[in-house]
């Protein structure tokens, strides 16, 4: 008899415990799903084609198949998963085109991530072309760590990896490039 009074406790005891570890387990997943961060966009749009102003005066034009903007969460910033075309005028009316693939703009920090097939085209036939371009939008500053070609007006290039650049194309800064430059004497 007491052999069947022990075996009976053990087996009440096993099946409290099998119990309350499945019940913790469901508990567990429902505490881990709610610490996943869901990302869904607190804005959204199609076929975007957005001008910008000063002083009544178009400085860039941003056109953009989509465009998510996650706003609504602490490090908020706004997508562009199917890619960009951006082109801006200087006070003189000439055009810079930038395009890529895929774009994302970080609001607190001001930086925008060009990535896939990135190409910034000026008025004067001077072009660069990497695969992943950062751009400071309060410094007016391109840099990339990636390789890069740049193509002047000449037909003359450089290429190799990592540069930065001002806007303007004025300031150039390379890491290590090769290639030919074209010179015209007088």
């Amino acid at each position: 008899m007491k052999l069947f009074k022990k075996n009976n406790i053990v087996n009440i005891v096993t099946i409290f415990i099998v119990t309350v570890f499945f019940s913790c387990e469901s508990d567990i997943k429902k505490v881990q799903q709610l610490n996943e961060t869901s990302f869904i966009p607190s804005g959204e749009a199609d076929t975007l084609n957005l001008k910008y102003t000063d002083s009544g005066r178009i400085k860039s034009i941003l056109k953009s198949p989509k465009m998510l903007d996650y706003g609504n969460i602490e490090n908020a910033f706004t997508e562009f998963p199917k890619g960009i075309n951006v082109t801006l005028f200087d006070n003189n009316g000439n055009t810079t085109t930038v395009v890529a693939n895929y774009a994302i703009s970080y609001k607190k920090t001001n930086i925008i991530d060009l990535q896939g097939n990135v190409t910034i085209s000026s008025h004067n036939g001077k072009k660069l072309e990497t695969s992943q371009l950062y751009f400071d939008q309060k410094n007016e500053w391109f840099f990339t760590e990636k390789h890069f070609k740049y193509t002047d007006e000449a037909g003359g290039y450089l290429e190799g990896p990592g540069v930065d650049f001002s806007k303007d194309f004025k300031i150039f800064n390379m890491q290590q490039s090769s290639g030919e430059v074209n010179t015209t004497e007088k």
